[in-house]
Order: C-alpha cells, then sequence, then structure tokens
C-alpha cells in the first residue's frame, strides 16, 4: 500500500506515526499549548527528530462539547500555521484536519499534502470534488452526527457492519469523484461509548476486508482514561499499550501526541514478525 504525497511515493506496508498538531484553545489534551511560532516550531521539530512521518495540524476542536468556530476563524488560524512549518521544514508533510473545502483547499494551495476529515466528506458538499480536484490523499473517519451530538448516536445493531457498510458507501462516493488515495479511520472515541470502543478495538481486523490502509487515532483519549480513572495528562502509558494492540490488528498509521514513544512500539511491533 502507498500514497502519493506532493510527488512523494509512501509506502504504508510498514506502519508509520502522525504527529498531532493541535492548534486550538481548546483541544481535549493539548489545547492552548502551541499558540506562538516558536513553541509550534519546536514541537513540530520534535515530532519529526522522533520519528514522525505526518504532522496533522487541526484549527478545530472536534472533543465532545467544544466550542464551533465559523470558516474564517479556522482559516485564520490554520493557514498561517502551514506557511510557518513549510518555510521552516519545506520536506515536512502536512495533513490538514478539517471538514471544510475551503480550509482543506487554501492549506493544500500553502503545500500541504494530505486532508483529514472526520466527516468522510459529509459536512460540506464540496469536499470530496475539492479533494479529487487537488489530488491528493483522504483520510475519510468514521462517525455519527457531529461533535456537538455524536454521543447521543451510538445505538448499533451490529457496530462493525455498520461501520464496514459506512465506509463502503463513503469509498464509493470518493472513488466516483476521481480521489486514488483514501485511508479509513473508524472513529474511536466518536459516536462510540467506551464499551464499543473497546469491541472495535477488538474487532479491527474486520477493517481488512475494506482492503485500505487504516489509520488508528486513541492517542490519550477518554476510553483510555476514563476506564484507567485517571486522565488525559495520565494517559500515556494506556495509550501505547493499546498502540500495539493497533498495529497487531492491522492500524498502518498511528495518530499520536507522543512520537517518540509511539515510534518505540512500532520498532517492537516489527520485530516481533519480523
Amino acid at each position: 500500500m502507498t500514497i502519493n504525497c506532493n510527488s512523494k511515493l509512501i509506502s504504508l506496508h510498514q506502519p508509520k506515526v502522525m504527529g498531532i498538531l493541535n492548534v486550538t484553545p481548546d483541544s481535549f489534551f493539548d489545547g492552548g499549548k502551541y499558540k506562538d511560532d516558536a513553541s509550534i516550531l519546536q514541537q513540530v521539530e520534535k515530532m519529526i527528530l522522533d520519528g514522525a512521518m505526518f504532522i496533522d495540524v487541526g484549527a478545530y476542536s472536534s472533543r465532545p462539547g467544544a466550542l464551533e468556530i465559523d470558516e474564517n476563524t479556522e482559516l485564520e488560524r490554520i493557514v498561517p500555521i502551514v506557511k510557518l512549518i513549510l518555510k521552516e521544514f519545506p520536506k515536512a508533510i502536512l495533513s490538514i484536519d478539517t471538514f471544510r473545502s475551503r480550509v482543506a483547499e487554501e492549506c493544500v494551495q500553502q503545500g500541504a499534502a494530505i486532508i483529514n476529515d472526520i466527516s468522510a466528506g459529509q459536512q460540506d458538499e464540496n469536499m470530496l470534488p475539492t479533494v479529487a480536484e487537488m489530488g491528493v490523499p483522504f483520510i475519510m473517519m468514521h462517525m455519527r452526527g457531529t461533535p456537538k451530538d455524536m454521543q447521543q448516536k451510538t445505538n448499533y445493531k451490529d457496530l462493525m457492519k455498520e461501520i464496514i457498510l459506512f465506509f463502503s458507501e463513503r469509498l464509493a462516493s470518493a472513488k466516483a469523484m476521481g480521489i486514488k488515495d483514501i485511508i479509513i479511520d473508524p472513529g474511536f472515541g466518536f459516536a462510540k461509548t467506551l464499551e464499543q470502543n473497546y469491541q472495535l478495538l477488538h474487532q479491527m481486523k474486520l477493517l481488512q476486508l475494506i482492503d485500505h490502509p487504516v489509520l488508528a487515532g486513541i492517542s490519550r483519549k477518554s476510553m483510555i482514561y476514563n476506564l484507567l480513572n485517571t486522565n488525559a495528562e495520565n494517559a500515556l502509558n494506556g495509550t501505547t499499550a493499546l498502540h500495539m494492540t493497533c498495529l497487531q490488528n492491522g492500524a498502518h498509521i498511528l495518530r499520536v501526541h507522543d512520537v517518540k514513544e509511539a515510534m518505540e512500539c512500532v520498532k517492537l511491533y516489527e520485530q516481533l514478525n519480523a
């Protein structure tokens, strides 16, 4: 499995790590932490040196109950940061975490290489045609509803069957538009109870039926810290434990806050399977 990022073919046959850079004031773990040029560049450099293949930049918090921001605010937050990062690190492969086609388009015009859409193109009818026209890889996530109401939409009859059917429909729509490189994200924590998150993790291998690369985003999420009666700050050990399970169950990309620890997990996994 390979994806084309700014004319560079990247193989996903060996797991890769995507570092998270939230430039929002209210993200669940690192909100407000990276709010000036120096702290942003320092964190990006650390993630790259620690082994991140991709940097996922987000300016809209999707945590439950987060404040909604309009499109112009999201653009004002994210476009200067994309420019800043690529000026300092021109070879960095930036993924843009957005469900808005205009944000996606403007960031790609500045050099971003991937679009990561929590709504799989459902929140903005122009997203799929925009991604197709730009010719960039597209990460589509499973979610019901929106971040505001998703936790009221967890009544599945058959969780895995419904997730697979969701991706079958969204993949068909994306491919009909001409999108070639597509990665699926089962959406841990999005419209899923704690028990459903662990069912999904346990049965993740079923996603291989879809025959597309799989991204797993569990880093420091409530499915970990609520079970362990702790908080996001103290959820690194639990995150690393579950990262190994993600890899064993077919994840091609780990989307993480802590790149060094995730890379260590990947190296151990690769040795186990050498």
